[in-house]
Order: structure tokens, then sequence, then C-alpha cells
């Protein structure tokens, strides 16, 4: 059943009320033909992502922009030179890398991270850590995979994971691939279907791009 503007609006602010992660009094909800947009302002980037993540679980939702402004606090707010040590040292953690694997560049909070790394699931961990480092408004993600080894099967092998995972997802969605990387088209039934097929994409060796062209059924 088809949800109306009226009822996804009511549905999204619910559940920004309901995420205790989120401060759902500075948050405006508008909704266009299935479209919503979020306005307002938060306190630190990840409340920002939190917020978006809240919005893509309702069902109905065909897509969504967002207009949110991230105010830190006063005592929240840190030099960029801060930012910088703080991300390069996380990633040195994380990885154990050579000092020059990655390369961070921060600009009035906002922090543009560059490298390569073989798997999507280290890219996602590079950014994630950063997103929750204290004076950090936003993240650029410039790291590139790349992987040592490519596989001559990545169609069938992307094909057969979404069956596993889930059948009738795999009956909708389209897999195209060129030179590792990889364009997701056809329909699913949710976001989080979608975001599924992409990250079960991006599991698979030799992919080294996706996109994710996959849309929203009414």
């Amino acid at each position: 059943m088809t949800k109306s503007d009226a009822e996804l609006k009511q549905d999204v602010l619910a559940e920004l009320e309901w995420d205790p992660s989120v401060n759902a009094a500075g948050i405006g909800v508008e909704v266009n033909y299935g479209i919503v947009t979020l306005a307002g302002h938060v306190t630190s980037y990840t409340e920002k992502l939190n917020a978006e993540d809240a919005a893509q679980r309702i069902f109905g939702v065909k897509a969504f922009t967002t207009r949110i402004r991230v105010s830190l606090a006063s005592a929240d707010k840190r030099d960029d030179t801060d930012i910088a040590k703080s991300a390069q040292n996380t990633l040195d953690w994380l990885f154990y890398s050579p000092e020059d694997a990655f390369k961070i560049l921060v600009e009035n909070g906002w922090v543009t991270l560059f490298g390569k790394v073989e798997w999507e699931f280290q890219r996602k961990l590079a950014i994630d850590a950063i997103r929750g480092l204290a004076g950090v408004v936003g993240v650029s993600n410039k790291i590139n995979i790349q992987h040592k080894i490519n596989s001559s099967n990545i169609k069938l092998d992307i094909e057969a994971a979404l069956k596993r995972r889930a059948n009738g997802v795999s009956k909708t969605i389209i897999v195209e691939t060129n030179n590792g990387a990889v364009t997701l088209s056809g329909s699913a039934q949710s976001w989080s279907e979608r975001a599924l097929a992409s990250s079960t994409a991006w599991a698979s060796l030799g992919v080294n791009s996706v996109i994710n062209n996959i849309e929203i059924a009414n």
C-alpha cells in the first residue's frame, strides 16, 4: 500500500523522535511526492548521519535530500591541525599503514581522505572512524579501491551473493560490469534492500567502483 506524503512525514518524524541518537527538535521534515527533505541543525556530524539513516528506514520513501547543518558547540570545536593529527593517528592505528598510505585534508572541520585500499570494508572503516572524531563537521571520501587480483566472474559472483542473501531482491536487480566497475539497476522495495545490493557488489573480489541506480518501487 502506497503511503501519502502526510503519512510519510508523520512516520519520518516519529522515527526521528524514537531514535535516541537524534535530537528531533532541531530537525524539520517535508515530503513531496515521496521525496523527503530534512532541514535544520544538529550538534555533530554523527547525529546528522543518524538522522539521514532514520529517514531511509521508513518504508515508502522514494528519495531524500538533506539541508541539515552541523553546528558544533564551542567546547567541541577544534583547530584543523588538531583534527588532522587525530585523523592520521586513527588511520595509523586501524591499518598499521605506511606514513604515505593516506593523505588528509582538513578545511574548517571538513575532512577529505585520499589513498588506496584493497577492499570497500577498509574504506568504510576509515570513513566511519573519522566521522566520529571531535570537531569533524563532514567527511569526503576520495579513497580508491585497488585490488591486487582481478576476478573475471564479478557479475556471476554478485548475482550469486544477492540470491543467497535475499532471493526476492535478486530477481529485480540488474548487474552490469566492466573492468571492475559495477552498475546496479532495477528496483528494490526499500532503502535497506537497495543498500544491501550495493554492499553485496562491493564485497566481490575485483570491484573498484559501484554505481547504484536502483529505484525504490512504489
